[in-house]
């Protein structure tokens, strides 16, 4: 199976029905996307597959195959997209674990609709879990990066 990711095509093995999140932390040796709950609830997994947020513990290698795949470490290689800096300027993260899901979500959302209400960005981030709970700075780092700043 091989992808585009994080914008050089990477063979990933050849076993279809392998999560792709198994295929980027153990064959990609990528650890920024994070195992979380395993069945697609907690967001933490959350990757771009051809710009659109997908949990990669839920789509295979087989659905991924020739498509592009971003991960964190792929969003901006220096950590500079707008939503990574609305997440540093605002101090988001408590412990962490659960952030570059809620990143990848955030971009994602900020891709296809550049400037949501409140409303837009909570019922998006919706599927994404903070134990920490950390969702008001994160609702207000989606509003920042939203305008551009």
């Amino acid at each position: 199976m091989s992808v585009i990711l994080n914008g050089a095509e990477q063979d990933l093995g050849d076993d279809p029905s392998m999560p792709l999140l198994w295929a980027i932390r153990d064959i990609a040796g990528l650890g920024g996307t994070k195992y979380g709950c395993g069945v697609g609830l907690c967001g933490a997994c959350t990757v771009h597959v051809d710009g659109k947020a997908e949990r990669a513990c839920q789509i295979t290698l087989g659905e991924v195959d020739g498509k592009a795949v971003t991960t964190i470490e792929g969003l901006d290689p220096a950590g500079d997209h707008r939503v990574q800096s609305a997440w540093r300027d605002l101090n988001v993260p408590q412990c962490g674990f659960c952030q570059p899901g809620q990143i990848m979500q955030a971009a994602a959302l900020l891709a296809e609709n550049p400037k949501p209400t409140d409303d837009e960005i909570l019922s998006a981030m919706s599927g994404n879990v903070c134990r920490c709970g950390c969702y008001q700075r994160i609702v207000d780092a989606v509003r920042l990066a939203s305008t551009g700043i």
